[in-house]
């Protein structure tokens, strides 16, 4: 209790962090005692330094180092999925699909690809996933479906490139023969 109170640490973290309470002991007296949350705990738990609490440093450190690897992999991934989607729209701006599709070549053909990667177009995953328009629907996807996608992408974009229409890339990716091609 007293480490707790000589904490220097602000007013605004103590009152969300550490809540004076008591608790009746054995012979039914009231004790003093603190409501502690898992952030007040580890401030706490950095401040000791027996065998315990190194132990507890070293996992801490080990799970932010971890924490902090896989958001840069997501972020590395996320800039890819921007390159490739801008190569996407840059092959339907070029060609007539864009026009043909009256400006919803791109959502028409995200539709697609996300259907032969999930089984599902764009609205019913975000039924799925509980999230509205203005969410960002990749957001949702785990590492290996974003790179699914972006594969998808870089396939239609070239097939595009090459002047195949629609009809002819949907009955090539529904038809999974990208699977093999992939693989």
């Amino acid at each position: 209790m007293q480490d707790i109170k000589e904490l220097q640490c602000s007013e605004e973290f103590r009152l969300h962090n550490f809540v004076q309470s008591t608790y009746a002991n054995a012979q039914n007296k009231k004790q003093p005692m603190y409501l502690i949350t898992r952030d007040g705990f580890t401030l706490l738990a950095m401040g000791y330094t027996g065998e315990k609490a190194m132990r507890f440093k070293e996992a801490y450190i080990k799970q932010f180092n971890a924490m902090e690897k896989a958001l840069f992999e997501r972020i590395k991934e996320c800039e890819k999925g921007i390159a490739v989607r801008q190569a996407l729209t840059k092959a339907l701006q070029q060609s007539s699909e864009n026009e043909r599709m009256h400006g919803h070549a791109y959502s028409t053909y995200t539709n697609l690809i996300y259907k032969s990667i999930f089984g599902k177009d764009t609205k019913h995953l975000r039924e799925e996933y509980g999230i509205s328009k203005q969410d960002e629907l990749r957001d949702f996807f785990n590492p290996e479906e974003l790179q699914q996608v972006q594969k998808a992408e870089m396939l239609v974009s070239s097939l595009v490139e090459y002047g195949w229409g629609y009809d002819d890339i949907k009955d090539f990716i529904l038809n999974k023969l990208v699977e093999r091609i992939a693989a």
